[in-house]
Protein backbone atom coordinates (compact mmCIF):
# COMPACT_ATOMS: atom_id res chain seq x y z
CA UNK A 1 0.00 0.00 0.00
CA UNK A 2 1.85 3.17 -1.21
CA UNK A 3 0.30 6.32 0.99
CA UNK A 4 2.80 8.70 -1.62
CA UNK A 5 0.66 11.07 -3.61
CA UNK A 6 1.51 10.34 -7.72
CA UNK A 7 1.98 13.26 -9.83
CA UNK A 8 -1.87 13.08 -11.21
CA UNK A 9 -3.14 12.92 -7.73
CA UNK A 10 -0.66 15.95 -6.65
CA UNK A 11 -2.35 17.98 -9.63
CA UNK A 12 -6.27 16.87 -8.66
CA UNK A 13 -5.40 17.54 -5.18
CA UNK A 14 -4.62 21.31 -6.33
CA UNK A 15 -7.64 21.47 -8.90
CA UNK A 16 -9.72 20.48 -5.69
CA UNK A 17 -8.23 23.12 -3.67
CA UNK A 18 -8.65 26.06 -6.39
CA UNK A 19 -11.89 24.68 -6.78
CA UNK A 20 -12.70 25.15 -2.62
CA UNK A 21 -11.17 28.46 -2.55
CA UNK A 22 -13.30 29.92 -5.06
CA UNK A 23 -16.69 28.25 -4.11
CA UNK A 24 -16.53 27.96 -0.37
CA UNK A 25 -18.05 31.33 0.68
CA UNK A 26 -17.06 32.48 4.24
CA UNK A 27 -21.02 31.99 5.22
CA UNK A 28 -20.44 27.95 4.22
CA UNK A 29 -17.28 27.88 5.75
CA UNK A 30 -18.81 29.14 8.79
CA UNK A 31 -21.43 26.31 8.91
CA UNK A 32 -19.29 23.58 8.25
CA UNK A 33 -17.13 25.34 11.59
CA UNK A 34 -20.71 25.47 13.88
CA UNK A 35 -21.48 21.67 12.61
CA UNK A 36 -22.06 20.07 16.06
CA UNK A 37 -23.11 17.05 14.46
CA UNK A 38 -22.81 14.68 11.91
CA UNK A 39 -25.32 16.40 10.46
CA UNK A 40 -25.27 20.24 8.93
CA UNK A 41 -28.30 22.32 8.87
CA UNK A 42 -30.13 21.32 5.77
CA UNK A 43 -30.42 24.97 4.52
CA UNK A 44 -26.29 25.17 4.31
CA UNK A 45 -25.93 21.26 3.29
CA UNK A 46 -28.20 21.46 0.61
CA UNK A 47 -26.63 24.89 -0.62
CA UNK A 48 -23.09 23.26 -0.81
CA UNK A 49 -24.86 20.08 -2.01
CA UNK A 50 -25.90 21.93 -5.85
CA UNK A 51 -22.60 23.95 -6.06
CA UNK A 52 -21.10 20.36 -6.27
CA UNK A 53 -23.77 19.26 -8.19
CA UNK A 54 -23.04 22.20 -10.66
CA UNK A 55 -19.65 20.89 -11.02
CA UNK A 56 -20.38 16.87 -11.41
CA UNK A 57 -19.03 16.94 -7.79
CA UNK A 58 -21.96 15.83 -5.60
CA UNK A 59 -21.00 11.85 -5.41
CA UNK A 60 -17.63 11.17 -5.97
CA UNK A 61 -18.38 7.60 -5.30
CA UNK A 62 -21.19 6.85 -7.40
CA UNK A 63 -20.82 4.93 -11.16
CA UNK A 64 -20.21 7.61 -13.74
CA UNK A 65 -23.53 5.82 -15.27
CA UNK A 66 -25.51 7.23 -12.50
CA UNK A 67 -24.33 10.61 -12.52
CA UNK A 68 -20.88 10.11 -10.79
CA UNK A 69 -17.55 11.81 -10.62
CA UNK A 70 -15.97 8.58 -12.20
CA UNK A 71 -12.83 9.33 -9.52
CA UNK A 72 -10.84 6.41 -8.00
CA UNK A 73 -9.92 5.48 -4.62
CA UNK A 74 -7.37 7.88 -3.65
CA UNK A 75 -9.36 10.94 -5.83
CA UNK A 76 -12.20 10.70 -2.95
CA UNK A 77 -9.84 10.57 -0.31
CA UNK A 78 -8.17 13.44 -1.33
CA UNK A 79 -11.59 15.16 -1.80
CA UNK A 80 -12.55 14.22 1.44
CA UNK A 81 -9.27 15.35 3.05
CA UNK A 82 -9.51 18.75 1.38
CA UNK A 83 -12.88 19.56 2.55
CA UNK A 84 -12.25 19.14 5.74
CA UNK A 85 -9.14 20.90 6.07
CA UNK A 86 -10.98 23.43 4.00
CA UNK A 87 -13.75 23.41 6.31
CA UNK A 88 -16.78 22.81 4.17
CA UNK A 89 -20.12 22.00 5.73
CA UNK A 90 -20.90 18.14 5.50
CA UNK A 91 -23.74 16.96 3.03
CA UNK A 92 -26.15 14.52 4.46
CA UNK A 93 -25.19 10.69 3.88
CA UNK A 94 -28.90 9.62 3.66
CA UNK A 95 -29.28 9.70 0.10
CA UNK A 96 -25.81 10.01 -1.13
CA UNK A 97 -24.26 7.50 0.77
CA UNK A 98 -26.85 5.40 2.02
CA UNK A 99 -29.97 4.90 -0.21
CA UNK A 100 -28.22 6.20 -3.16
CA UNK A 101 -26.35 2.95 -3.27
CA UNK A 102 -28.83 0.91 -2.24
CA UNK A 103 -31.19 1.64 -4.99
CA UNK A 104 -28.74 1.21 -7.45
CA UNK A 105 -27.90 -2.64 -6.12
CA UNK A 106 -31.73 -3.23 -5.62
CA UNK A 107 -33.96 -0.64 -7.20
CA UNK A 108 -35.95 -1.21 -10.34
CA UNK A 109 -34.73 0.87 -13.48
CA UNK A 110 -37.87 2.80 -12.82
CA UNK A 111 -36.70 2.75 -9.46
CA UNK A 112 -33.43 4.04 -10.78
CA UNK A 113 -34.50 6.76 -13.43
CA UNK A 114 -36.79 8.51 -11.04
CA UNK A 115 -34.68 8.89 -7.25
CA UNK A 116 -31.43 8.95 -7.93
CA UNK A 117 -31.45 12.01 -10.00
CA UNK A 118 -33.00 13.64 -7.29
CA UNK A 119 -30.87 12.39 -4.97
CA UNK A 120 -27.91 14.32 -6.56
CA UNK A 121 -29.60 17.42 -7.18
CA UNK A 122 -30.93 17.62 -3.59
CA UNK A 123 -34.53 17.85 -4.71
CA UNK A 124 -35.57 14.83 -2.17
CA UNK A 125 -33.95 15.35 1.31
CA UNK A 126 -34.05 11.35 3.06
CA UNK A 127 -34.73 10.43 6.24
CA UNK A 128 -33.82 6.32 8.16
CA UNK A 129 -36.49 5.03 9.39
CA UNK A 130 -34.81 2.11 11.13
CA UNK A 131 -34.81 2.12 15.14
CA UNK A 132 -38.09 1.66 17.54
CA UNK A 133 -38.73 2.67 20.68
CA UNK A 134 -38.42 -1.41 21.37
CA UNK A 135 -35.80 -2.04 19.18
CA UNK A 136 -32.17 -0.16 18.85
CA UNK A 137 -29.12 -2.38 17.98
CA UNK A 138 -31.16 -5.29 17.93
CA UNK A 139 -32.58 -4.17 14.68
CA UNK A 140 -33.98 -7.66 13.56
CA UNK A 141 -37.16 -6.74 16.34
CA UNK A 142 -38.41 -4.59 14.81
CA UNK A 143 -42.29 -4.30 15.25
CA UNK A 144 -43.70 -1.41 12.85
CA UNK A 145 -45.84 -3.39 11.12
CA UNK A 146 -46.77 -3.28 7.09
CA UNK A 147 -50.80 -5.02 5.97
CA UNK A 148 -50.77 -6.05 2.60
CA UNK A 149 -53.93 -3.90 0.97
CA UNK A 150 -53.51 -4.99 -2.42
CA UNK A 151 -51.36 -2.61 -4.40
CA UNK A 152 -50.77 -0.87 -0.58
CA UNK A 153 -49.12 -1.71 2.55
CA UNK A 154 -50.71 0.06 5.06
CA UNK A 155 -48.11 0.80 8.02
CA UNK A 156 -48.43 1.36 11.45
CA UNK A 157 -46.13 1.95 14.21
CA UNK A 158 -43.65 4.48 15.16
CA UNK A 159 -39.65 5.09 14.42
CA UNK A 160 -37.35 6.41 16.92
CA UNK A 161 -34.29 8.71 16.47
CA UNK A 162 -34.75 9.68 13.28
CA UNK A 163 -32.32 12.50 12.13
CA UNK A 164 -34.03 15.26 10.46
CA UNK A 165 -37.39 14.07 9.97
CA UNK A 166 -38.38 17.67 10.27
CA UNK A 167 -36.53 18.49 7.17
CA UNK A 168 -37.45 15.19 5.00
CA UNK A 169 -39.06 14.60 2.15
CA UNK A 170 -38.68 10.93 1.85
CA UNK A 171 -38.03 8.46 4.12
CA UNK A 172 -36.11 5.03 3.95
CA UNK A 173 -37.74 2.68 6.32
CA UNK A 174 -37.59 -1.18 7.80
CA UNK A 175 -41.17 -2.42 8.34
CA UNK A 176 -42.54 -5.96 9.71
CA UNK A 177 -44.61 -7.99 6.82
CA UNK A 178 -44.31 -11.27 8.44
CA UNK A 179 -44.66 -11.97 12.16
CA UNK A 180 -43.80 -15.99 12.24
CA UNK A 181 -40.70 -17.56 11.62
CA UNK A 182 -37.04 -16.17 11.56
CA UNK A 183 -37.27 -12.49 12.67
CA UNK A 184 -35.16 -11.05 9.80
CA UNK A 185 -37.34 -12.86 7.00
CA UNK A 186 -40.06 -10.81 7.95
CA UNK A 187 -38.84 -7.43 7.05
CA UNK A 188 -39.42 -5.58 3.68
CA UNK A 189 -37.23 -2.17 2.64
CA UNK A 190 -39.96 0.57 1.51
CA UNK A 191 -39.07 4.16 0.24
CA UNK A 192 -41.86 6.62 1.29
CA UNK A 193 -43.06 10.07 1.19
CA UNK A 194 -43.00 12.32 4.41
CA UNK A 195 -46.37 14.28 3.64
CA UNK A 196 -48.09 11.07 3.22
CA UNK A 197 -51.42 11.49 5.51
CA UNK A 198 -51.13 9.60 8.58
CA UNK A 199 -47.39 10.75 9.21
CA UNK A 200 -46.84 12.59 12.64
CA UNK A 201 -43.41 13.73 13.55
CA UNK A 202 -42.86 14.64 17.08
CA UNK A 203 -39.39 16.36 18.20
CA UNK A 204 -36.44 15.15 20.29
CA UNK A 205 -34.18 18.10 22.06
CA UNK A 206 -31.24 16.61 22.88
CA UNK A 207 -28.60 16.99 25.19
CA UNK A 208 -27.10 19.90 23.40
CA UNK A 209 -30.38 21.49 23.45
CA UNK A 210 -30.86 21.13 19.16
CA UNK A 211 -33.44 19.56 17.37
CA UNK A 212 -31.50 16.94 15.30
CA UNK A 213 -33.94 13.76 16.18
CA UNK A 214 -37.23 12.86 16.26
CA UNK A 215 -40.16 10.08 17.11
CA UNK A 216 -42.51 9.67 13.71
CA UNK A 217 -45.32 7.90 14.12
CA UNK A 218 -47.48 6.25 11.53
CA UNK A 219 -51.02 5.66 11.70
CA UNK A 220 -52.54 3.67 9.20
CA UNK A 221 -50.34 4.98 6.78
CA UNK A 222 -50.99 4.01 3.00
CA UNK A 223 -47.40 2.90 0.99
CA UNK A 224 -47.81 1.80 -2.59
CA UNK A 225 -46.15 -1.55 -3.40
CA UNK A 226 -43.81 0.14 -6.15
CA UNK A 227 -41.96 2.09 -3.17
CA UNK A 228 -41.06 -1.30 -2.14
CA UNK A 229 -36.58 -1.87 -2.52
CA UNK A 230 -35.91 -5.08 -3.53
CA UNK A 231 -38.57 -8.63 -2.34
CA UNK A 232 -41.02 -8.71 0.19
CA UNK A 233 -39.42 -10.08 3.67
CA UNK A 234 -35.92 -9.96 2.12
CA UNK A 235 -35.39 -6.39 3.66
CA UNK A 236 -33.25 -7.52 6.15
CA UNK A 237 -30.85 -8.27 2.41
CA UNK A 238 -31.05 -4.56 1.68
CA UNK A 239 -30.38 -3.23 5.24
CA UNK A 240 -27.73 -4.94 5.99
CA UNK A 241 -25.99 -3.20 2.56
CA UNK A 242 -26.71 0.20 3.61
CA UNK A 243 -25.20 -0.44 7.07
CA UNK A 244 -22.22 -1.46 5.00
CA UNK A 245 -21.82 2.65 3.75
CA UNK A 246 -23.23 3.78 7.29
CA UNK A 247 -20.21 2.59 8.93
CA UNK A 248 -17.35 3.19 6.43
CA UNK A 249 -16.13 6.22 5.26
CA UNK A 250 -13.59 8.56 5.54
CA UNK A 251 -13.60 10.01 8.93
CA UNK A 252 -9.79 10.15 9.26
CA UNK A 253 -8.97 13.47 7.42
CA UNK A 254 -11.29 15.23 9.46
CA UNK A 255 -9.75 14.06 12.81
CA UNK A 256 -6.51 15.08 11.48
CA UNK A 257 -7.67 18.59 10.83
CA UNK A 258 -9.91 18.96 14.30
CA UNK A 259 -6.33 17.89 16.10
CA UNK A 260 -4.15 20.40 14.71
CA UNK A 261 -6.84 22.74 15.43
CA UNK A 262 -6.73 21.72 19.21
CA UNK A 263 -2.94 21.79 19.74
CA UNK A 264 -2.95 25.16 17.94
CA UNK A 265 -5.69 25.79 21.15
CA UNK A 266 -4.10 24.39 23.44
CA UNK A 267 -0.75 26.42 22.64
CA UNK A 268 -2.15 29.54 23.60
CA UNK A 269 -4.57 28.51 26.36
CA UNK A 270 -3.85 28.73 29.90
CA UNK A 271 -4.22 25.72 32.03
CA UNK A 272 -4.39 25.51 35.67
CA UNK A 273 -0.74 25.98 36.60
CA UNK A 274 -0.76 29.68 34.02
CA UNK A 275 1.43 27.87 31.53
CA UNK A 276 0.14 27.19 28.06
CA UNK A 277 -1.98 24.14 28.51
CA UNK A 278 0.11 21.96 25.91
CA UNK A 279 2.97 22.43 28.23
CA UNK A 280 1.22 20.04 30.55
CA UNK A 281 2.50 16.63 30.26
CA UNK A 282 -0.64 14.86 30.92
CA UNK A 283 -2.80 16.88 28.69
CA UNK A 284 0.86 16.23 26.25
CA UNK A 285 0.13 12.50 26.69
CA UNK A 286 -3.43 12.27 25.99
CA UNK A 287 -3.12 14.35 23.02
CA UNK A 288 -0.26 12.33 21.57
CA UNK A 289 -2.66 9.26 22.41
CA UNK A 290 -5.28 10.64 20.38
CA UNK A 291 -3.32 10.96 17.77
CA UNK A 292 -1.84 7.97 17.29
CA UNK A 293 -5.06 6.57 17.25
CA UNK A 294 -6.18 8.83 14.29
CA UNK A 295 -3.36 7.13 12.96
CA UNK A 296 -4.48 4.24 13.50
CA UNK A 297 -8.31 4.68 11.79
CA UNK A 298 -6.42 6.48 8.61
CA UNK A 299 -4.33 3.28 7.90
CA UNK A 300 -7.62 1.50 8.33
CA UNK A 301 -9.50 3.27 5.69
CA UNK A 302 -6.32 3.27 3.63
CA UNK A 303 -6.53 -0.57 3.96
CA UNK A 304 -10.63 -0.63 3.07
CA UNK A 305 -9.71 1.55 0.29
CA UNK A 306 -6.83 -0.54 -1.20
CA UNK A 307 -9.57 -3.66 -1.10
CA UNK A 308 -12.38 -1.78 -2.44
CA UNK A 309 -10.72 -0.58 -5.44
CA UNK A 310 -10.06 -4.27 -5.93
CA UNK A 311 -13.64 -4.50 -5.96
CA UNK A 312 -14.45 -6.20 -2.67
CA UNK A 313 -17.19 -4.87 -0.31
CA UNK A 314 -16.13 -3.44 2.83
CA UNK A 315 -17.51 -6.51 4.82
CA UNK A 316 -16.47 -6.24 8.64
CA UNK A 317 -14.07 -3.80 7.87
CA UNK A 318 -16.51 -1.49 8.08
CA UNK A 319 -17.34 -2.70 12.13
CA UNK A 320 -14.09 -1.97 12.90
CA UNK A 321 -13.82 1.64 11.43
CA UNK A 322 -17.04 2.04 12.78
CA UNK A 323 -15.81 1.68 16.34
CA UNK A 324 -12.22 3.31 16.03
CA UNK A 325 -13.11 6.14 14.65
CA UNK A 326 -16.37 6.82 16.80
CA UNK A 327 -14.46 6.33 19.71
CA UNK A 328 -11.65 8.21 18.57
CA UNK A 329 -14.10 11.18 17.60
CA UNK A 330 -15.17 11.07 21.26
CA UNK A 331 -11.46 11.79 22.49
CA UNK A 332 -11.37 14.64 20.08
CA UNK A 333 -14.42 16.16 21.85
CA UNK A 334 -12.84 15.47 25.11
CA UNK A 335 -9.35 17.00 25.00
CA UNK A 336 -11.61 20.04 23.48
CA UNK A 337 -14.02 20.39 26.57
CA UNK A 338 -10.60 20.34 28.49
CA UNK A 339 -9.06 23.20 26.34
CA UNK A 340 -12.76 25.40 26.69
CA UNK A 341 -12.31 25.04 30.76
CA UNK A 342 -15.39 26.68 32.17
CA UNK A 343 -16.16 28.13 28.73
CA UNK A 344 -17.18 24.96 27.48
CA UNK A 345 -20.39 25.23 29.96
CA UNK A 346 -22.12 28.07 28.52
CA UNK A 347 -24.98 27.70 26.68
CA UNK A 348 -25.56 30.38 24.00
CA UNK A 349 -27.15 28.32 20.91
CA UNK A 350 -27.82 31.44 19.57
CA UNK A 351 -24.29 32.21 18.82
CA UNK A 352 -24.04 29.24 16.79
CA UNK A 353 -26.17 29.97 13.99
CA UNK A 354 -24.28 30.78 10.82
CA UNK A 355 -24.33 34.82 9.85
CA UNK A 356 -25.51 35.39 14.02
CA UNK A 357 -24.35 38.75 15.07
CA UNK A 358 -24.58 37.85 18.92
CA UNK A 359 -20.81 37.60 19.93
CA UNK A 360 -19.76 34.46 22.03
CA UNK A 361 -19.39 34.39 25.38
CA UNK A 362 -15.71 33.31 25.94
CA UNK A 363 -13.44 32.27 22.95
CA UNK A 364 -14.62 31.38 19.53
CA UNK A 365 -13.54 27.72 19.87
CA UNK A 366 -14.96 26.94 23.30
CA UNK A 367 -18.87 27.77 21.35
CA UNK A 368 -19.37 24.51 19.58
CA UNK A 369 -17.11 21.96 22.44
CA UNK A 370 -19.69 20.84 24.77
CA UNK A 371 -22.44 20.74 22.00
CA UNK A 372 -20.12 18.56 19.92
CA UNK A 373 -19.01 16.37 23.03
CA UNK A 374 -22.70 15.61 23.80
CA UNK A 375 -23.87 15.24 20.36
CA UNK A 376 -21.22 12.50 19.37
CA UNK A 377 -21.94 10.63 22.74
CA UNK A 378 -24.23 9.54 20.15
CA UNK A 379 -21.93 8.41 17.62
CA UNK A 380 -21.23 4.73 19.20
CA UNK A 381 -24.79 3.68 19.59
CA UNK A 382 -26.38 4.81 16.50
CA UNK A 383 -25.24 2.82 13.08
CA UNK A 384 -25.53 -0.15 15.28
CA UNK A 385 -23.72 0.31 19.34
CA UNK A 386 -19.96 -0.56 19.11
CA UNK A 387 -21.08 -3.33 21.77
CA UNK A 388 -22.38 -4.99 18.82
CA UNK A 389 -19.89 -4.25 15.73
CA UNK A 390 -17.29 -6.25 18.77
CA UNK A 391 -19.59 -8.79 18.50
CA UNK A 392 -19.84 -8.99 14.47
CA UNK A 393 -16.02 -8.55 14.51
CA UNK A 394 -15.61 -11.79 17.06
CA UNK A 395 -17.66 -13.51 14.72
CA UNK A 396 -16.66 -12.63 11.48
CA UNK A 397 -13.12 -11.82 11.83
CA UNK A 398 -11.97 -13.46 14.54
CA UNK A 399 -14.34 -17.09 13.95
CA UNK A 400 -15.73 -17.07 17.75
Amino acid sequence: MDLNLSARDLAFRDEVRAFLDENLSPLLRQAGSLTTSVFTDKEWSIAWQRILHAKGWVAPAWPVEYGGAGWDDMQRYIFSAECARAGAPGLSPMGLKMVGPCIMRYGTPEQKAFYLPRILAGEDYWCQGYSEPGSGSDLASLQMRADDDGDHYVLNGSKIWTTHAHFANRMFCLVRTKFDGKPQQGITFLLLEMDTPGIEVAPIITLAGEHEVNQVFFDNVRVPKSGRLGEENQGWTVAKYLLEFERGGSSAPGLKVSLARLRAMAANEAGDDGEPLLSDPHFRARLAATEIAVEAVEMTEHRVMTALSAGENPGPASSMLKVQSTETMQSVDELAIDIANHYAAVYQPESRVPGANTEPVGPAHSLVAMPRYLNNRAASIYGGSNQIQRDLMARLVLGL
